[in-house]
């Protein structure tokens, strides 16, 4: 992606959550900028993630491939030139399919991750144990 630029430490923040979550995208699946901004807990900031991914360096290990728009479609085009090309051969290696018009069927390959607290209770072992008095 882009150089790594100069940010803000509340944006930093904000780019750290959005990063943690793209990271949990599987190999295989995608995630919309909507979804990965609500995920996050910035509802409503789909346009931060993009400004996000921008921001990543070119050496960056988050799989900023896996995110595409609310159609199923391929944004990055139309920020770095050849951008939806890559991405989506990085897409097609790992398996996801586009249709004749260019699009990801969400129905399919959308990411659909599970609660995360009861993932992490579950790991605890804390999960349907009867409360004492």
């Amino acid at each position: 992606m882009a150089a790594t630029r100069t940010r803000s430490r509340k944006t930093g923040s904000r780019y750290d959550r959005i990063y943690a979550v793209i990271r949990r995208i599987p190999s295989g699946r995608v995630a919309t900028y909507g979804q990965v901004a609500a995920l996050a807990g910035l509802a409503g900031h789909a346009r931060q993630v993009g400004y996000a991914l921008f921001a990543l360096s070119s050496h960056s290990t988050v799989p900023w491939h896996r995110v595409v728009n609310a159609q199923g479609r391929l944004s990055l085009g139309k920020v770095i030139p050849e951008g939806d090309v890559e991405q989506r051969i990085r897409l097609e290696i790992e398996g996801v399919e586009f249709d004749a018009e260019g699009r990801i069927p969400l129905e399919r390959f959308r990411w659909k991750p599970g609660p995360a607290r009861a993932r992490a209770r579950h790991r605890s072992g804390s999960v349907n144990k009867p409360k004492t008095a």
